[in-house]
């Protein structure tokens, strides 16, 4: 083997591949130890070594020395050659892999290869990668040659291929879009604090302003919304939602509940709840669809949130009060002490720490135990009670619906006969005015005029004589009948 030629190829593999040249020499090696034990014997001690800074091979069989132009037969070079082949797949697989791990949460660019049933291939250009459609945006579609941006969630080996998974449904792709379109945050005058997400649908973002002199809102949502336009049209038209941060956990969350307008809000650090009290026009804003807005401000936030009117508090407080004096062990006033640390149903009781019960109502562990105990049997009883009345709920929601069905297709059965009615009396006018029309238009002449005079007359005369000539005829025959009936007797 020409050294020369061997040093351009390690050089060709090194640059083209970004594969260690070590490791090709390596691979080299091993594939003419291969060949050769393949030419002398698998049992013979074969060691071949490659001079990094000359290419000269040196090879030695059981401690004597071989030419290594002579030493590889046609049969050993094939086989050195698949080796060298497996190897250099081997190593740029690792290569890949080494690259691509370094950049797990990084936002790339890729353009769409092809759509398969369950997942969409994507060339970053060296290599495909795979978005999974449990990583797809819900409802979003991407067509080949179509430029898409994610962020790279997974990197692993499969065979002898590098398997690359892409997302655009992890937070970790806003806060990088965030990073991309506003310059603040790439230079660090902005921080993206927190991000809560539900993809395709809407997210929170927190952020904060390390200079007091920029207005870390207005800098993400830009002159006339144009920054946060851009983020929209690539997440689907998700809408997202910029909240100021704040250290103090009661401005931060009312912060994150808006639009809606927060009237107080009670931290209950024990169980990690944070009550939020809001007017009655206020209860469904703050909630929002389906739950949505509610759940996201506590994500962004790590709070538990429970929106209530002052009304609701208050009764909660109260059936709460009530339902804990009932257990054995629990008297009014370590009842209240447990409300006011945000304990309010069996189901909070049952989740507490034993440590924290026994220092509020000086108890044992067999008493707190106890307790427990009872407050997770009530705890179940009130949810099966809870599951009843769903039951009976959605029954009777079946119900009415049904009958409302029922009285709309009766009503549209009226309103047909109805129709059917007034179609048919039209109908009738319209032959009726048709007959008058015909009635009307048919022609009369002087002649047809007389005879129909003089007719009436002649047709009288004409009955008259056939009456009298038929009533001669029954006379007859009734005389007839009566003289055979004479003869009989």
């Amino acid at each position: 083997m020409n050294p020369n030629e061997l040093l351009r190829i390690v050089d060709s593999l090194h640059r083209e591949k970004n594969i260690d040249p070590e490791i090709v020499f390596q691979a080299i090696e091993s594939a003419m130890v291969t060949a050769a034990k393949r030419q002398y014997g698998e049992e013979s001690d074969i060691s071949v070594s490659i001079a990094r800074d000359t290419g000269a091979v040196t090879a030695f069989c059981n401690g004597q020395p071989l030419d290594p132009e002579e030493m590889i037969g046609r049969i050993g070079a094939q086989t050195a050659k698949q080796v060298i082949i497996q190897k250099i797949r081997e190593a740029e697989r690792d290569s890949l892999i080494e690259e691509f791990e370094g950049q797990i949460g990084q936002l790339v660019n890729g353009i769409v290869q092809r759509n398969e049933h369950n997942a969409t291939t994507v060339s970053l250009g060296n290599i495909e990668c795979i978005l999974p459609r449990s990583e797809q945006i819900p409802g979003e579609s991407h067509h080949p040659n179509e430029r898409l941006r994610a962020v790279i969630c997974d990197v692993r080996p499969q065979g002898s291929r590098v398997r690359v998974v892409l997302s655009r449904t992890r937070p970790l792709l806003v806060q990088r879009l965030f990073e991309q379109e506003i310059p603040e945050i790439a230079d660090g005058v902005i921080q993206v604090r927190a991000i809560a997400r539900e993809p395709g649908y809407r997210s929170k973002v927190a952020v904060s302003s390390t200079d007091q002199r920029v207005d870390c809102v207005g800098a993400c949502v830009g002159v006339r919304g144009n920054r946060i336009k851009n983020i929209v049209d690539e997440l689907a038209n998700e809408r997202i939602d910029i909240v100021r941060w704040n250290d103090d956990a009661k401005a931060l969350i009312t912060n994150a509940l808006q639009p809606a307008e927060v009237d107080q809000v009670l931290l209950c650090d024990m169980i990690g709840r944070a009550i939020v009290l809001v007017r009655e026009d206020q209860l469904s804003l703050a909630i929002g669809r389906k739950g949505q807005n509610v759940r996201l401000a506590s994500k962004l936030c790590g709070w538990d949130i429970e929106i209530m009117t002052e009304e609701e508090l208050d009764q909660q407080i109260e059936r709460a009060v009530r339902g804990f004096s009932e257990i054995d062990g629990i008297d009014e006033e370590l009842a209240q002490r447990l409300v006011e640390q945000g304990y309010l149903s069996y189901d909070d009781l049952s989740v507490i720490e034993p440590e924290d019960l026994m220092s509020m109502g000086n108890l044992t562990a067999e008493q707190v135990e106890a307790i427990v105990e009872q407050a997770e049997k009530r705890a179940a009883e009130a949810e099966q009670a809870a599951a009843e009345e769903r039951r009976r709920q959605r029954e009777e929601d079946r119900r009415a619906k049904a009958e409302q069905a029922a009285a709309e297709a009766d009503e549209a059965d009226s309103a047909e006969a109805e129709n059917t009615g007034t179609n048919a009396a039209e109908e009738n006018a319209a032959a009726a005015s048709a007959a008058d029309t015909s009635t009307a238009a048919e022609p009369s002449s002087p002649e047809a005029d007389s005879q129909a005079e003089s007719a009436p007359p002649a047709e009288d005369g004409a009955e008259s004589e056939t009456t009298s000539e038929n009533g001669d005829a029954a006379s007859a025959a009734v005389s007839e009948q009566e003289g055979k009936e004479a003869s009989g007797r």
